[in-house]
């Protein structure tokens, strides 16, 4: 069986990545789901892990409104933090050490949040993961001027990927990498992952500035405040632009 043509060899086998968590703040808040998966070239799941975790602090109902997931069942049917953490970092590295690209919609917030969750554990978290795959910052870079949120859910529909179940981790991870190879069937891509990961790099940081100008305009943060455009992995404490909830 051939791949697309148009598809780059690279997005032929995709790893996905998601979570969801008990709030927004990448350094405080904790996971309660997670989904690490592998697609093929026709965004197929070929191979996949769910996790529920007890996150070992209740989880606040605006969290349990967006994903469904209560305290109860986290503490009835969840497994350890520490073990959850140590599974999903497991995963990824397994990925990532054979040169399987990672999507995360919106990767700056996983990857931020599951750093900060394997040094709470006393885990080794991932270093520079590379390469990731983020179709938030590709979809701005590519169609910066398209109005209208970002949220994965509409993201998705607007390049016909379906998403049914939003808010799920398997169902966000799945959709989060066809919507990946859409964007690679619509936009000239590099040659390589390793090359569309560093130019999301410079991307990220200047979508961050530019949405710095903008709260700052209209009042949401003040002035001498900045949004930290690191990417994959940022360190700052609340996420104003967290777009996939």
């Amino acid at each position: 069986m051939t791949s697309s043509p148009s598809l780059p060899s690279w997005l032929t086998r995709v790893g996905v990545f998601d979570l969801e968590t008990t709030g927004v703040d990448v350094t405080r808040d904790r996971i309660v789901t997670a989904h690490v998966g592998v697609l093929d070239h026709h965004g197929a799941e070929i191979a996949a892990r769910t996790w529920l975790a007890d996150p070992g602090i209740p989880i606040p109902e605006a969290a349990t409104a967006i994903h469904g997931i209560t305290s109860e069942r986290a503490r009835r049917n969840g497994s350890p933090a520490a073990q959850v953490v140590a599974g999903v970092v497991a995963a990824l590295r397994s990925l990532l050490d054979q040169g399987v690209p990672v999507v995360a919609y919106n990767a700056s917030y996983d990857f931020s949040l599951l750093a900060h969750e394997a040094r709470r554990h006393g885990i080794a978290p991932l270093q520079d993961p590379s390469p990731v795959i983020d179709p938030l910052v590709i979809d701005k870079a590519y169609d910066r001027y398209r109005p209208g949120k970002r949220t994965l859910e509409i993201v998705a529909a607007h390049y016909r990927v379906g998403l049914t179940g939003a808010h799920d981790a398997l169902a966000d991870a799945v959709a989060a990498g066809r919507v990946a190879q859409a964007l690679a069937q619509r936009f000239p891509m590099p040659e390589t992952a390793v090359e569309l990961h560093t130019r999301q790099i410079g991307w990220a940081r200047a979508q961050a500035a530019s949405l710095t100008d903008y709260f700052v305009r209209i009042g949401r943060i003040d002035p001498q405040e900045r949004l930290d455009g690191r990417w994959p992995v940022r360190e700052s404490e609340q996420d104003p632009i967290r777009v996939d909830a």
